[in-house]
């Protein structure tokens, strides 16, 4: 008898600035970047565009539709990359561009029953190791982590979720490239993310190691990387090896990738599904006007369909669209840009998307 397992897995949730200003708690909203010193100013920017928005929300009024969706569909695991500290701390690291959010509004992620969060990224150490520590303990009391932890080996440990039949780890990791500093990377003394320093051989050799040591014959293995740059559609042959190096390890099951801002082009390789870049989900981008082209206030949620061995059965996309800092679903034409745009950008992959009638876009190969 065949054992399916439905995943929902997504890009970059980013529940910090603006985000967290409209929810019942809220940090101090003083911002460190060059061009905007308060977080509700990206408040005032989303209302500027789509009108106001009633704040405090509800904690589930940041997914929207979404929710329905997850309500009708069902997976049996839901894993996102959570691109934002949750703490309090003042520690914050000169770099540009910080996210948190008050710990009060956890339940914006238990709202919608996330399984994992995945952290190895370039924003949960955005407030200093204490910052780092508070995250990992506030966000154990609602959901899983991967990616980060107190020490290098809880960092690269899998988040073991558990559903019908059998156990979905989740491995997440992150590189340089996707901005992720070199002193973030956890030690056995220090706490902090996964962090590959390259995608060699060796990193490769390392990896499937480190899945053999936990993955048993029924498991399914998710393995989650933050790599590359925020725009752009070009996948470097590097992602696409490491990538297709994993798979054919027999460790690996599905690869989710993440980091740009946009949904970028996936693959089909030995019956395994690619992600190379989910694009964003919960983002404050809208009302700022740059990098238009990219269309990054629309995004997908992606349910791939796993049978035995981790082989992808079906994958259904469903478009959505950031509105009024809430996740809406697209309109048809919204989701027909997307079905060609990603489409025209899988070129070498040989996968075709269809329009389902229900407005999802099915993956076929």
């Amino acid at each position: 008898m065949t054992t399916e397992t439905c995943l929902f897995l997504c890009g970059d949730v980013m529940t910090g600035r603006a985000i967290d200003q409209i929810m019942p708690h809220s940090v101090d909203p003083a911002l460190h970047e060059r061009r905007m010193k308060s977080a509700t100013g990206y408040v005032s920017l989303a209302e500027k565009v789509n009108g106001p928005i009633s704040c405090p929300v509800s904690f589930d009024y940041i997914w929207g539709d979404a929710m329905k969706e997850l309500h009708n569909r069902q997976p049996d695991a839901r894993i996102i990359n959570l691109e934002t500290a949750v703490t309090l701390s003042d520690d914050w690291t000169p770099k540009g561009i910080n996210y948190r959010m008050h710990p009060g509004n956890l339940p914006c992620l238990s709202s919608v029953q996330i399984d994992c969060c995945v952290l190895a990224n370039n924003h949960v150490l955005d407030w200093g190791e204490s910052g780092l520590r508070e995250t990992l303990q506030n966000l154990r009391q609602v959901t899983l982590v991967a990616g980060a932890g107190e020490t290098a080996n809880l960092a690269s440990a899998p988040a073991i979720i558990h559903v019908p039949g059998r156990r979905v780890l989740v491995f997440s990791a992150s590189i340089g490239s996707s901005g992720v500093p070199l002193d973030w990377a956890a030690t056995d003394t220090r706490p902090g993310v996964s962090r590959l320093d390259n995608l060699s051989a060796n990193s490769i050799e390392q990896i499937i190691k480190n899945v053999a040591k936990f993955r048993k014959p029924e498991d399914i293995v998710v393995f989650s990387i933050h790599w590359g740059p925020n725009w752009g559609y070009r996948i470097p042959l590097a992602h696409r090896r490491f990538a297709r190096r994993l798979i054919d390890s027999g460790q690996v099951d599905i690869i989710h990738g993440h980091s740009s801002h946009h949904p970028q082009g996936l693959e089909v390789y030995r019956g395994k599904l690619i992600l190379y870049g989910c694009g964003d989900f919960i983002n404050d981008y809208e009302g700022i006007p740059f990098k238009k082209k990219y269309r990054s206030d629309l995004c997908l949620m992606y349910f791939p369909v796993l049978g035995d061995n981790g082989q992808l059965v079906q994958c259904a996309m469903v478009p959505m669209k950031i509105h009024r800092l809430s996740v809406q679903y697209a309109s048809t034409e919204e989701a027909a840009w997307l079905s060609k745009r990603l489409t025209k950008k899988s070129p070498k992959f040989n996968i075709r998307l269809g329009s389902n009638s229900d407005g999802s876009i099915d993956l076929r190969w």
